[in-house]
């Protein structure tokens, strides 16, 4: 495959040598007293922990901050080669690069995101409220840190924060460039260009981050991607701060819903069993920030933003008793293209308070959110050769307003004691407009009220007790709550979350332990356009379990990081498959790390460990061996992943890097659909970075 840019990503690579030339001859200039963060200010979405009481006083829910330098460390292709090293989150990748999200935290079934993804405090799912959470997943590159946030905290936001929120912070250029680029297994390319520069009095600057990748793939799923990011800010006084940041993101990714079918698996098969279907997104969003400091114990922050994004996907039909027969897909010609695009417009503010009450210092948040999201679902029928052209027998736009209310007060009842009781209050309207069945039309309406409380408590400089207990919901998307075009009064997805922890650092040692339960009240059934299967507002499922995390610096440059989620409990408990366990949620995930760094040398050998999991509802044990009804359910074997990174800074401006990922070349079951989802084999990839 050709390295090719497209011409936006060739503009701004023009635009990153400007900018490089406006830093150098910046650089005799002196210094602004003004800090890089402050000239970008963004809706602060969660705050980093520090080590500092009063920092961890604002923490009643478990937090956990990827910063740069550990990013770096894991060398990662995804969002999500960082997610599965978190204590609580299970991933269940259908490619290398997991272009579509697929991940679940604390016993929430990895197929169905119940947590919410944030960039820079801003929505990223292309539907909260009409549907997909998978159809757009960040890429790494652009990131700076990652901050996962469960428990009482993640109040502050939402919708679909049952299971907690990820918050993918961007990357801010510093003054010059900064070149990168990698080369691996399966014909990896990759070039990253970081670049920016500030004004003489320090008062503004702008920068961008633009990356361009393409590679044949494990089992040829082929993929090539643009992803340009641009980023600008300017303080106007000691009041008020603006920032704007602009992204495109393009990727052609080879890849489908089919998997292998069992015989072709157990025969050791690496070929792609949909050579030609295709999976085409592009992304255009824009994020404008305001700060006005109102004073010195009051700020309002206001977030405006506004992302368009097409998913085309082609898929070409099977003919099942020939795939039966020959063990493998067998494909006809017709071709089908089902193509989405969605836009969402949304403003949030924030003012923030710090004041009294009752006697005790506090510190108030309240905030209010208006957000319209609409989505555009055709489907196209073609044939092979007709150039994705066909005729267009589906079309249904869905739509949602929806409009949130949120305020919390953190209480230092005591220099150790802190409370923080919250409310957030969702409201929204759906609506389906089916053009292809004569402009037919549906709409439905639901609130939600969502109270919660958390608390922290200092044993002492070196340990804190936290905990709390609060309600989140899901929406029922529109495909769901508007099924055969009938209301069919469907409420969120309810639960009520429970958490108590303990966390701590003495010396050498760091450590956290936490409990947590969540409770489903409602679950919604998927009715599959039958409107009297979908009039339910049952199934509850509860979740019991417990993470662990303790970090230890063994001395001589090595040090030790390890982190266990064990789930004994996962399961519905009414309903017909009641009893059985939901699927993607193991019982045991579990990481260690033994890292060592002396002078230039870093270095790290990881071990990533799944517990076996349900690929369904039904709990079914065999995989089946055919393509009738396609594969989704079975027992998938736990497995047990080494990964060997390393990183040499050969001069203060330049470095190299190498990784072999899936040291042993373990051959596993990443997930089940049409099919058996194989995770990637041992991978090699050499990279270095330079900057100027």
């Amino acid at each position: 495959m050709q390295l090719k840019l497209s011409r936006l990503a060739v503009a701004v690579v023009l635009a990153s040598v400007s900018l490089s030339a406006v830093a150098q001859q910046q650089t005799a200039t002196k210094e602004s007293n003004i800090e890089r963060k402050s000239i970008m200010p963004t809706l602060e979405v969660i705050r980093v922990v520090g080590e500092a009481a009063p920092v961890l006083l604002e923490q009643t829910g478990t937090v956990v901050v990827i910063d740069r330098q550990q990013i770096e460390q894991i060398q990662p292709l995804s969002t999500e080669d960082v997610l599965r090293r978190i204590a609580g989150i299970n991933v269940a990748s259908e490619e290398e690069t997991s272009i579509v999200s697929n991940f679940g935290m604390r016993g929430l079934s990895a197929s169905e995101s119940k947590s919410l993804v944030l960039e820079d405090g801003v929505p990223v799912a292309p539907g909260l409220f009409i549907g997909n959470d998978r159809y757009y997943n960040p890429r790494i590159q652009r990131v700076e840190q990652v901050e996962i946030l469960k428990g009482s905290s993640s109040l502050r936001y939402g919708p679909s924060t049952i299971g907690g929120v990820v918050n993918y912070q961007t990357k801010t250029p510093d003054d010059g460039v900064k070149l990168s680029g990698r080369a691996g297994s399966f014909d990896l390319r990759e070039v990253n260009v970081e670049a920016g520069g500030k004004s003489v009095s320090g008062d503004a600057f702008a920068g961008v981050v633009a990356t361009h990748a393409t590679s044949d793939g494990f089992m040829d799923k082929g993929y090539e991607m643009t992803d340009v990011m641009a980023k600008a800010g300017v303080v106007f006084s000691d009041s008020h701060k603006l920032g704007i940041k602009a992204s495109r993101h393009e990727n052609d990714a080879n890849i489908s819903y089919r998997g292998l079918l069992l015989a072709d698996y157990q025969n050791g098969a690496k070929y792609n069993p949909a050579p030609d279907d295709y999976y085409l997104t592009d992304r255009t969003a824009i994020d404008l920030n305001h700060e006005w400091t109102l004073s010195s114990q009051a700020t309002l922050k206001t977030l405006l933003y506004w992302s368009e994004l097409t998913r085309d996907y082609w898929r070409y039909d099977v003919n099942t008793a020939a795939s039966n027969a020959a063990g493998r897909w067998v494909y006809a010609d017709t071709l089908t293209g089902n193509n989405r695009s969605f836009d969402r417009v949304g403003i949030e503010t924030r003012l923030t308070l710090d004041h009294n009450l009752f006697g005790s210092a506090a510190s108030s948040e309240f905030g209010l959110r208006f957000m319209q999201e609409e989505a555009n679902d055709t489907r196209i029928r073609a044939v092979r050769g007709s150039d994705r052209t066909g005729v267009n027998d589906r079309h249904i736009v869905d739509s949602a307003d929806s409009v949130a209310a949120y305020a919390q007060s953190r209480i230092e009842l005591t220099k150790r004691f802190a409370v923080t009781p919250g409310l957030r209050v969702e409201s929204y309207e759906q609506k389906r407009l089916v053009l292809s069945d004569n402009n037919a039309t549906a709409k439905t309406s639901n609130t939600e009220f969502l109270p919660g409380v958390g608390a922290t408590y200092d044993l002492n400089q070196s340990a804190q007790l936290y905990g709390g207990v609060y309600r989140a919901f899901s929406p029922a998307s529109n495909g769901v709550a508007l099924d055969g075009l009938t209301d069919q009064q469907l409420d969120g997805e309810r639960s009520t979350n429970f958490e108590l922890g303990i966390r701590g650092k003495q010396g050498a040692v760091s450590y956290e332990v936490a409990a947590f339960a969540m409770d489903f009240s409602n679950q919604v059934v998927t009715g599959n356009s039958d409107p009297n299967l979908s009039q339910s507002n049952a199934g509850k499922t509860e979740h019991r379990g417990m993470e662990f995390m303790f970090g230890y610096a063994l001395g001589a440059g090595f040090s030790l990081d390890t982190n266990a989620t064990w789930v004994p409990t996962s399961e519905f408990k009414t309903g017909s498959n009641q009893g059985n366990r939901l699927p993607y949620a193991p019982k045991i995930i579990a990481n260690v790390a033994l890292s060592y760094q002396l002078e230039q040398l870093t270095a790290a050998l990881s071990a990533h460990h799944r517990g076996e999991q349900y690929g369904d509802a039904s709990n079914r044990e065999d995989i089946p061996a055919n393509a009738a009804g396609g594969i989704w359910g079975g027992l998938i074997p736990s497995y047990t992943v080494l990964d060997l990174t390393a990183q040499y800074k050969l001069a203060d401006n330049i470095s190299v890097s190498g990784s072999v990922k899936n040291l042993t070349d373990k051959r596993y079951i990443a997930g089940l659909r049409q099919g058996i989802y194989v995770g990637p084999e041992r991978a090699f990839e050499l990279g270095v970075r330079y900057s100027f």
